[in-house]
């Protein structure tokens, strides 16, 4: 069965082949100058390393916090990180203590996914999602 046109104007053709193979040709390009960005950075990055050690080792030699040189004042601080190997007993100290602050506020996003599939019936509140079309563009062969 065919439906008539009742005067609904038709979105412009696009030459979608054109379109796509720009599309490919610009992300290529942008895969090249990130490329190439980061052999530049990384190298910058190692030179920063090799003079931060030095002033790291320069600051223990004096026993110095900070120094003020006529560039700039170089600053020793001591950075901490905590990760555990044993979630349980983490994940039951933080309930025990009611001390949820010491979680990210942040939901995994596939598992999040996952258990909404697995239980259509449960909506937690104040649960937002977002959906959006996307398009991925994959080479000819």
């Amino acid at each position: 069965m065919q439906v008539e046109n009742q005067g609904v104007e038709e979105p412009p053709t696009l030459a979608v082949d054109k379109v796509a193979e720009a599309y490919i040709s610009i992300r290529d390009a942008r895969a090249e100058a990130k490329r190439v960005f980061e052999v530049q950075d990384e190298a910058l990055a190692e030179q920063m390393r090799v003079l931060e050690a030095h002033m790291l080792d320069v600051c223990k030699q004096i026993n110095a916090d900070s120094i003020r040189t006529k560039a700039g004042t170089v600053i020793r601080s001591v950075k901490t990180r905590y990760w555990t190997n044993d979630w349980d007993s983490m994940y039951r100290l933080i309930h025990e203590r009611q001390a949820f602050g010491l979680l990210e506020k942040r939901l995994h996003q596939s598992n999040m996914k996952q258990f909404l599939d697995e239980n259509p019936e449960v909506l937690p509140e104040g649960l937002n999602q977002d959906k959006e079309y996307t398009v991925v563009v994959r080479r000819a062969k």
